[in-house]
């Protein structure tokens, strides 16, 4: 469990055409058998899978650290986040139920909710184990299976997951894995026996699914990328503030499709809280993940290190400042010297048509902005493709929901940041995505309804 940047920990075998028919084959065969037991049967294999999960937290998360390169502090949450999601989804299977409707003359209708079938999982590399809780949870509390592929650059944890809801007593091959990058993907979204398709990553990808999936007339649920607004007003808690900017911008290196990365501040305390804001960045401890103070790893890997630093030379050009850090990070340790490191990076004297501040960065890159209005602000936080999230912090609790009112995105905050509680739904507006993870909103996208109507007297007839 040693870290070492460029090492190769192992080696998986692209699944090809054979390979996913298998997994899709196999997941169909489970399905039969779990879609047919009851909602509190399904609760309890789940609730042992939550267990095992929460049992095993310190190695689950030492693997996620390895596979992902955030700080075992973190990785921590993420796995706490992921049993706590199956825990929920768990207590949801049992209550799962239709509606009995009256008509006339003692004749009724009613609906069932019925799973759909195979679902696919497309995860991200960002957060690869709490992903896959977060699409297989309300997937399988509805009945359904799923094949799951996650990103190339974190193919191991999910694995894992996948042993743990075997070992926990669902049928074999209801959660299956299989790996590789866009062929893989292609294929899943392609094949006749899949029902639909949960994809989180990029809005280009996302595009590509969409339109594959069409052609099999399939549901989809899209979590993309956003460039969120955090407004801070002057009347807000200047300590609290600065903590959500950082919880904004900063977890897992930055990259974090809802992250707060356009923070617009209010003029009148723009240098108070810039000053506060750059001293606190600074202090953020890097290096080796799997070490207890680090709070910042390293980024997934050298391209993505590199595009990154590209949009800080970029903002440069543009006319931004750098305020702090956007350098490369080394290490003392010469064994982790070579890693894919970099200091944190707030810019300062951005304008809204940079390219900083109009495109998703996905690295620890803080924009800063200064506003005047609060309907000035508004008009611009809005001026968007993406629909995330957004947040704002202020004292003023009807300014506060005013605010989150007028935001066009799916995910705000109100004198907080990146929280994501299971219980809540999580997903996007616009070029962001749409459907919903988490909370009761998922199970729409899980299951669907059938309607059935029941004659108790004789068929009315016009022929």
């Amino acid at each position: 469990s040693k870290m070492c940047p460029g090492r190769v920990l192992c080696k998986l075998p692209c699944s090809g055409e054979k390979e996913v028919d298998l997994a899709v084959q196999s997941a169909k065969a489970a399905f039969k058998i779990w879609s047919q037991m009851s909602g509190m049967e399904r609760c309890r294999v789940m609730l042992e899978a939550a267990r095992i999960i929460r049992e095993q937290r310190e190695e689950i998360a030492t693997m996620e650290t390895i596979n992902n390169g955030k700080s075992i502090f973190e990785a921590r949450v993420d796995i706490d986040i992921s049993w706590q999601c199956l825990e929920y989804y768990a207590g949801l299977a049992g209550s799962l139920a239709g509606e009995h409707i009256q008509l006339p003359g003692g004749s009724f209708g009613y609906t069932r909710r019925e799973p759909l079938g195979v679902c696919v999982g497309i995860g991200a590399w960002n957060y690869p184990f709490q992903i896959a809780c977060w699409k297989s949870g309300p997937a399988l509390a509805c009945g359904n299976a799923m094949v799951f592929k996650p990103s190339p650059f974190t193919p191991i944890s999910v694995v894992r997951l996948a042993e743990i809801f075997t070992e926990a007593g669902v049928p074999k091959g209801l959660f299956n894995v299989v790996q590789g990058g866009a062929a893989t993907g292609q294929l899943l979204c392609q094949h006749p026996d899949v029902s639909k398709i949960s994809f989180t990553g990029s809005v280009p990808t996302g595009m590509k699914i969409m339109e594959m999936a069409a052609k099999g007339i399939k549901p989809v649920t899209l979590e993309l990328g956003g460039k969120s607004p955090l407004i801070i007003f002057s009347d807000a808690d200047l300590e609290n503030a600065v903590k959500g900017a950082l919880m904004a911008n900063f977890l897992t290196q930055g990259e974090v499709c809802c992250n707060g990365t356009r923070v617009f501040v209010e003029r009148k305390i723009l240098d108070t809280f810039t000053k506060e804001v750059v001293k606190r960045t600074q202090k953020i401890k890097i290096g080796d993940p799997l070490l207890e103070d680090t709070r910042m790893g390293a980024l997934i890997n050298r391209p993505h290190l590199n595009r990154v630093q590209g949009f800080i030379k970029q903002a440069k050009e543009q006319g931004a400042e750098v305020l702090c850090g956007g350098d490369l990070y080394v290490p003392d340790d010469p064994k982790l010297k070579n890693g894919y490191y970099m200091r944190p990076c707030v810019l300062g004297n951005c304008k809204d048509d940079m390219t900083c501040v109009k495109e998703e960065i996905f690295g620890p890159v803080m924009a800063i902005l200064p506003f005047d209005t609060e309907e000035e602000v508004l008009e611009r936080a809005n001026a968007t493709k993406f629909g995330l999230a957004g947040g704002v912090f202020t004292r003023d609790i009807q300014k506060a929901h005013r605010v989150v009112a007028a935001l066009k995105a799916g995910m705000c905050f109100i004198n907080n940041y990146n929280v994501s509680p299971v219980e809540l739904p999580f997903g996007g507006y616009k070029s962001s995505g749409f459907g919903r993870e988490n909370g009761r909103a998922a199970i729409e996208y899980y299951s669907q309804l059938k309607t059935v109507c029941v004659e108790m007297g004789d068929v009315e007839s016009v022929f």
